[in-house]
């Protein structure tokens, strides 16, 4: 089977989206799957699928520069489709090589299928854009009428799409690498380095540090458990445009910058609870990771956060934006060792059902059944369907 994926976010840039891209496209030999990917990002050598990504022209995205957005077709695009002549089409993002890419697999009898990574929608309030809300939905319906398959990573992302009047939506899930997040990893030194005592409980923040993650929820948190008098340290793990505001808010807050790998993992095992409010995440990979790694999270209700902690087990899920219950939950387990312990506990025993290998294995006879469907159906059939598209 021959995918051809149409992605923006792709290594070296690094986010949720690029990571899980990455975990895939490792997997996909190894399942009878041959690929190649079109992006307006270039791996570098030293990622084992580069020689299989072609780039593309592309703008930077008006909202956040790091992202860029490809231009629709292109000599080197409609090459590589002809030479490699797919089963199926893979779109990640609704952009315009996207739809390109969509009309063209209809043109030629491809099946599509489509992949809800980002809720572009959500983040239209955070940049004073919330006019645009009432025609947002109708463009990603728009986008997705016609595809074999729409998957979202979460429960609570199918049940929205669903509702908004998206069709076959069906589940795409994420792992978690349980021998890389670990509680083991958790390293003295690096709390020595920090100035964070043993006896000192740390907070971690992980992500990129942009005003739709509601980081204004974890500044406004934090101090009001200063107010309390509640004892602790807060650390953040990414970058962003909001940084230097970060830092001048909490003037006494660790600011990591980006980690990864094993050195992402320490940071993990090194805190002692997680706190990510955010409400536009579709999944929540730094969740399942600071699972894995033995920490109680404190997250939102609205989201993919909500549906991978379990309340009062493995963490608290506490009503979007309600900084009072943040800071009642955090203070809570701030101010209990053994409760940690025992949420972290659980929280680590969750996480490790989240295995890669099925969540690959799920996708590929997703992938194979769709195009079994598309070679069985009458040309007539599949004619209408490209009109309907």
């Amino acid at each position: 089977m021959r995918v051809l994926y149409f992605t923006e976010s792709l290594y070296p840039h690094v986010d949720g989206v690029s990571r899980t891209l990455a975990r895939l496209f490792a997997a996909l030999p190894q399942r009878g799957v041959d690929f190649r990917v079109v992006s307006p990002f270039i791996p570098g050598s030293e990622v084992p699928w580069a020689d299989r990504v072609v780039g593309v022209s592309w703008i930077a995205f008006p909202l956040y520069r790091d992202y860029r957005v490809s231009l629709p077709g292109g000599r080197r695009v409609r090459r590589l489709w002809d030479a490699f002549r797919p089963d199926l089409v893979h779109l990640v993002s609704p952009t315009p090589m996207a739809w390109w890419a969509k009309r063209r697999a209809r043109r030629r009898g491809v099946p599509v299928v489509a992949s809800f990574h980002t809720h572009f929608i959500a983040y239209l309030p955070y940049y004073r854009l919330r006019p645009l809300e009432r025609l947002g939905w109708p463009v990603l319906r728009a986008f997705y009428r016609g595809c074999a398959r729409v998957y979202a990573p979460s429960p609570s992302l199918v049940r929205e799409l669903r509702a908004h009047g998206v069709e076959r939506v069906g589940r795409w899930s994420r792992g978690i690498d349980a021998a890389l997040f670990h509680p083991a990893r958790r390293d003295p030194a690096l709390r020595a380095t920090l100035g964070v005592s043993d006896t000192q409980p740390l907070v971690l923040y992980v992500g990129r540090l942009v005003r739709e993650k509601d980081i204004g929820d974890v500044v406004a948190t934090a101090r009001a458990l200063r107010a309390r008098g509640v004892a602790f340290r807060l650390a953040f793990v990414g970058e962003g445009p909001c940084r230097a505001e970060l830092e001048r808010a909490l003037p006494d807050a660790i600011f990591a910058g980006y980690r990864h790998g094993e050195e992402l993992a320490r940071w993990f095992a090194s805190a002692d609870v997680f706190f990510f409010p955010s409400t536009t995440e579709t999944f929540g990979n730094v969740v399942l990771e600071a699972m894995a790694s033995g920490l109680p999270a404190v997250v939102s209700d609205r989201g993919g956060p909500a549906d991978l902690v379990i309340d009062g087990r493995t963490g608290f899920v506490v009503p979007a934006h309600d900084v009072v219950g943040f800071g009642d939950r955090l203070a809570a387990l701030l101010t209990d060792a053994g409760l940690r312990q025992r949420m972290g506990t659980a929280a680590r025993q969750r996480a490790e059902g989240f295995e890669w290998g099925v969540v690959h294995d799920r996708l590929v006879a997703s992938y194979r059944a769709v195009v079994r469907w598309a070679q069985r159906a009458p040309v007539p059939m599949r004619a209408l369907a490209a009109w309907r598209a």
